[in-house]
């Protein structure tokens, strides 16, 4: 393994772009995760300009709002994404039901949790063996995310790279602005419930 906590010193004062760059010699088995959510995009477009081969990896709950669904049409047909769709099993239906009866402490939560994002993102992670996985995570976001950085692993050992951590929402609605891309304003992640909770995947 990499001596991340030098790495991720040094790194601090790179730009995405940089990173990215860096990152992406260590390995060609790398995927990069998307929600679509609120500043996907940013994200998305750096890496159409710098690997637009790398598989996009999104877990689609089936339960997105349509602004979400129309956002995500827009990016895939924009930068020809290399889009992985990984769906639950379970039908719809069940999904609904599930969700009615979720709330944030009980036992139905983390079974919904399982079934519609962490099942099909173990999915993922099997049929693609990635050795490196870039996310859009950022410090201030959650109490999981302040304790990252950078760089940081998983618990099975992947190197997940955040070029964007130390990004404010300012910074990224003045990427945005400046490269005439979409924000998905009205994202709502079913299985956070809450902004300040995680999805699941980035505990894996």
């Amino acid at each position: 393994m990499l001596d991340i906590k030098n790495l991720n010193t040094e790194l601090k004062n790179k730009s995405p772009e940089e990173i990215i760059t860096w990152a992406i010699q260590l390995s060609n088995q790398r995927i990069v995760t998307t929600s679509f959510g609120i500043y996907s995009a940013v994200l998305l477009n750096t890496f159409n300009k710098i690997d637009k081969n790398i598989p996009i990896i999104w877990c689609d709950t089936s339960l997105n709002k349509i602004e979400t669904y129309n956002h995500a049409r827009n990016l895939i047909y924009k930068f020809d994404l290399n889009i992985n769709i990984y769906s639950p099993n379970s039908t719809k239906q069940e999904i609904q039901e599930l969700y009615n009866k979720s709330t944030i402490d009980e036992e139905n939560h983390r079974k919904f949790s399982e079934v519609v994002k962490l099942e099909p993102f173990r999915r993922a992670l099997k049929i693609h063996q990635p050795k490196i996985w870039f996310t859009n995570i950022r410090v201030r976001q959650t109490e999981y995310r302040n304790s990252k950085d950078i760089l940081s692993y998983s618990k099975d050992g992947i190197l997940k790279i955040s070029p964007f951590y130390y990004w404010s929402d300012e910074d990224l609605d003045d990427y945005l602005h400046k490269n005439n891309l979409p924000k998905n304003e009205t994202y709502f992640d079913p299985v956070k419930l809450i902004n300040n909770r995680e999805c699941g995947i980035h505990f894996q």
